[in-house]
């Protein structure tokens, strides 16, 4: 397959997603979208590298206009089996994309057709075969709301990755000590048979004497982690892309002097947390995994595996350039893209900054500031469950309650209940932990009440808790698991069964 346009989806296209994209006869009801998980291959610092990707002729990804329903063919044309999980979406659980849960996966050539109404926002889709999500089988699927385009804001989306040349066996190889994963997944093919990314076991962070209690840890009553290693990132990847480059040739979006923006971030690395920097562009953070939040104002928010954010941009009415970069947290490795008008000098950008970037909210700091504009009804709790999120980097093993997938035990809950799960990380690796067919919101950190944001993924740092609040929905077997892809692969995975 040929090299991915620079005017296609993610690339220079995704500069102006302020007009829709689909043609008028595909956004007509009836239709349905063709979608193919495929092989294509990229440039990745003047080297080719093949990959998955997940598209539609003219480039990689979705966008729906606000009413649009999400009516899919979806053709798997790789030559290994595949399932896709449409992130952040709450279909029919026989559409919600995981093995055996209730659909087998796709077999090569198979064509499956998924017609549900769509949840508005930024989300994604990706193959729920955590190896292949690895290999970057995953794209935005972004849903427009009326206002998205009442406000006429240049939308741009920014799609980032972690990337290794070496198969994603070699990959577990090396992450585990040269031992396979075994999740016991059984007929999930949730494990290792399937292609993830190269590098080397890496970024573990002592906090030596400082100590989490000097860090502002709230509820937890400071707690000192002493000698204890905080273990930050577990694998140097080659390369880190933003919309399938880096910032040896990173995208450059045209915009427009005093140009007003909507940027779009999707955090779809396997095993990287970014810090997400607007340097001399102020930014308001206004959604959070596709949910509204009060608006704040910075330039430096953090954003963990499978979260996305939505920032407003205002340039300065002036001619210039404005790089949006992504900061591998607790290293120097960065990505990104540059915003630029018409005729603007554009320099070179080092992907390795002068310094490291800090560990991603150890303190729960940016969780605890977000409040909710689509806050869950006032109700009481029917039930509530604390869940332990364990394991260590030898043996390379992550567990919930104690357990692997295959030997887990469910989380309980009946259709319409009020259900809040207090995840309590007990290791020394943050943990993003999503839940299928649920948009829950974060009701305490560290014990301390909040009316956080609306979620799908919420980032549990080591040596905290964090709560979230769900209205059980369909009665069904709902995964919930870290987004970790190496933790998942080694069974850190567990089900929310709604009954």
């Amino acid at each position: 397959m040929t090299l991915l346009s620079r005017r296609g989806f993610l690339a220079a296209g995704a500069a102006t997603l302020a007009t829709p994209l689909l043609p008028r006869q595909g956004r007509a009801q009836s239709a349905a979208t063709a979608l193919s998980a495929t092989s294509r291959t990229l440039d990745i610092g003047g080297r080719a590298a093949t990959v998955f990707g997940l598209g539609r002729p003219g480039g990689q990804g979705l966008i729906l206009d606000p009413g649009q329903p999400f009516r899919v063919d979806l053709t798997n044309d790789l030559d290994e089996p595949t399932i896709i999980h449409w992130h952040g979406q709450i279909p029919p659980n026989g559409q919600d994309g995981v093995p055996d849960m209730p659909m087998p996966l796709l077999a090569p050539g198979e064509t499956r057709s998924y017609d549900f109404v769509p949840l508005p926002g930024t989300h994604w889709m990706h193959s729920h075969v955590p190896l292949q999500e690895m290999r970057l089988l995953a794209a935005p699927l972004i849903v427009r709301r009326p206002e998205d385009l009442a406000e006429d804001r240049q939308e741009v989306v920014m799609f980032l990755h972690d990337f290794a040349f070496a198969t994603p066996e070699e990959v577990m190889a090396t992450i585990t000590g040269g031992h396979a994963p075994s999740s016991g997944g059984g007929g999930m093919d949730h494990g290792s048979g399937h292609g993830m990314g190269s590098a080397t076991p890496s970024g573990t962070m002592d906090m030596g004497g400082m100590g989490m209690g000097g860090m502002d840890m709230g509820g937890m009553g400071g707690m000192d982690m002493g000698g204890m290693a905080m273990d930050l990132n577990d694998y140097d990847w080659d390369a880190y892309l933003a919309n399938d480059r880096t910032l040896h040739d990173p995208e450059v979006v045209t915009v427009e002097r005093g140009g007003r923006l909507r940027l779009r971030v999707i955090n779809a690395a396997a095993a990287t947390v970014f810090w997400i920097d607007t340097g001399t562009a102020p930014a308001r953070l206004v959604a959070v995994d596709g949910h509204a939040v009060e608006p704040l104002t910075g330039n430096r928010f953090g954003l963990a595996m499978a979260q996305r954010l939505d920032l407003e941009i205002d340039l300065p009415a002036e001619t210039g350039a404005w790089p949006i970069l992504a900061l591998r947290e607790g290293a120097r490795e960065r990505t990104g893209l540059v915003l630029a008008t018409a005729g603007a000098r554009l320099g070179k950008i080092d992907p390795l900054a002068g310094t490291e970037a800090p560990p991603f909210d150890t303190d729960l700091a940016q969780e605890g500031r977000l409040v909710t504009r689509e806050a869950l009804p006032d109700r009481a709790v029917d039930r509530s469950h604390m869940m332990m999120l364990g394991g260590s980097m030898q043996p390379y093993v992550w567990t919930i309650d104690g357990a692997t997938w295959g030997n887990h035990r469910p989380v309980a809950a009946r259709s319409g209940e009020r259900v809040e799960l207090t995840f309590h990380n007990m290791s020394m690796m943050g943990h993003p932990m999503h839940l299928h067919g649920h948009a829950f919101q974060v009701v305490a950190v560290n014990g301390t009440r909040i009316a956080g944001a609306r979620r799908d993924t919420v980032y549990v740092p080591p040596m905290t808790m964090v709560t979230v609040a769900i209205d059980a929905g369909e009665a069904a077997r709902w995964m919930l698991h870290c987004h970790h892809m190496p933790h998942l692969a080694t069974g850190m995975m567990t089900e929310f069964a709604v009954g």
